[in-house]
C-alpha cells in the first residue's frame, strides 16, 4: 500500500511581470511529500525556494502570479480555490513559519492576541478557550512562564522566543502541512538546535508533513527524509537525504556539498563554486547552471535538461537529476 501523499506539486510556474519584461522565478517544478515526512528544499539565495513556498500558500502578490501548474493539498487543487476559501485553509490545514519573526509578528499586538486571533478564526471556541489554547501552545513550544509571556509584545521576547511563538501560532490549529522557511537562519547554533529538535518532536506527535527550506546543508542532513535542490527556479536534483549526500549526481549539488567545511578535515581554503548566480531575468537559455558548470557541454547552452529518474538508483525513493552530463 502506497504512502498517503499530502502535497502534490505539478508543473508549478510563478512569473513576475516587470517593466523589463516577465521572468519566471519558479519554472515548472514538480514534487510530492508523503504524510509525516520532511522534504528539505536547499539552494543559494535567489534560487526560488521562498517564492515556491509563497506560491503554495497563495501569497504571491502583484506583479507576480502563478502562471501554470497545480498545488494539490489533501486531494484539492489550491490554485482553483477562491481567496475566501484559501483564507480558511491557511492556518487551519496549512501553515508557515516565516524566516524573520520580528517582521512577521505584529508589533502592536501581544503574542497572546496574535495566537488567539488565529484560533478564533479557524476554531469554534470562546475567547477564553482561545486564550487557554494559546497558553497551552506557548508551553508546548518550550516558552517558560507561558501565561506571563502571553501578555508580552514581540519586542519583549528574545529572537529564539519570538521564533518559538511563531511556531506556536503556526501549529495552534493542528495543520496537516507546515512550511518552515529558514526558521533558524538568524539564531545562534544553540537556539537553532533547540528549534530543530522542537519541530521534529512536534512532527512525531502530530504526524505533520513538513517542507523545510534552508541554505544550510547541515540542517538539511539532520531534519529531512528527502531533499530537492533548486537553482535558477528549477529543480536540479531530488533524492532521499542519505543518497543525495553520499552520491550527488548534479554538478551543482556536488559543488554545494563539496563547499561545506568538514570537522576533522584541515584545508587552507574551502572549495568554492566559480561565478555568481545570474539575476532571474538573465538566466541562460539552456541549463541555468551552464555558466558556472565544470562539466558543461554544447547542448547545455541551448537546451534545458529535463528532470529524469536515474536508472539503477540505490535511493530509497527515485533519484532524479536534471543534467545532460551528471557526475
Amino acid at each position: 500500500m502506497s504512502e498517503q501523499i499530502v502535497l502534490d506539486v505539478q508543473d508549478l510556474e510563478t512569473t513576475f511581470h516587470l517593466k523589463t519584461g516577465p521572468f519566471r522565478a519558479v519554472h515548472r517544478i514538480s514534487y510530492q511529500i508523503q504524510k509525516g515526512k520532511t522534504l528539505g528544499v536547499v539552494g543559494e539565495s535567489g534560487c526560488g525556494k521562498s517564492v515556491t513556498s509563497f506560491s503554495l500558500m497563495g501569497l504571491i502578490e502583484n506583479p507576480g502570479a502563478i502562471t501554470h501548474g497545480k498545488v494539490i493539498l489533501n486531494g484539492r487543487d489550491l490554485l482553483k480555490l477562491p481567496e475566501r476559501e484559501m483564507e480558511n485553509i491557511r492556518g487551519r490545514e496549512m501553515a508557515m513559519i516565516f524566516q524573520e519573526p520580528m517582521t512577521a509578528l505584529n508589533p502592536v499586538l501581544s503574542i497572546g492576541e496574535q495566537i488567539d486571533e488565529q484560533i478564533l478564526k479557524h476554531r469554534s471556541v470562546s475567547p477564553r478557550e482561545a486564550e487557554e489554547r494559546s497558553i497551552e501552545m506557548l508551553h508546548l513550544v518550550g516558552i517558560p512562564s507561558p501565561a506571563s509571556r502571553y501578555e508580552n509584545y514581540p519586542h519583549q521576547l528574545s529572537g529564539g522566543m519570538r521564533q518559538r511563538a511563531m511556531i506556536a501560532m503556526a501549529l495552534s490549529c493542528d495543520p496537516s502541512f507546515l512550511i518552515a522557511d529558514e526558521p533558524t537562519t538568524a539564531l545562534d547554533v544553540t537556539i537553532q538546535a533547540q528549534i530543530l529538535e522542537l519541530i521534529q518532536e512536534l512532527q512525531d506527535k502530530t504526524k505533520m508533513t513538513v517542507q523545510f527550506i534552508t541554505h544550510d546543508l547541515g540542517v538539511i542532513s539532520e531534519i529531512s527524509d528527502e531533499v530537492i535542490v533548486m537553482y535558477g527556479g528549477t529543480l536540479c536534483e531530488q533524492a532521499d537525504t542519505k543518497t543525495l549526500f553520499q552520491s550527488p549526481r548534479h554538478p551543482y549539488t556536488g559543488a554545494l556539498i563539496g563547499s561545506r567545511p568538514r570537522l576533522g578535515h584541515r584545508s587552507h581554503r574551502l572549495q568554492t563554486i566559480e561565478g555568481q548566480v545570474p539575476p532571474p531575468h538573465l538566466l541562460p537559455k539552456g541549463c541555468p547552471f551552464s555558466t558556472r558548470c565544470s562539466r558543461v557541454k554544447s547542448e547545455c547552452h541551448s537546451q534545458r535538461p529535463p528532470l529524469q529518474t536515474l536508472p539503477n538508483s540505490a535511493s530509497a525513493t527515485s533519484h532524479k537529476v536534471a543534467c545532460f552530463n551528471p557526475l
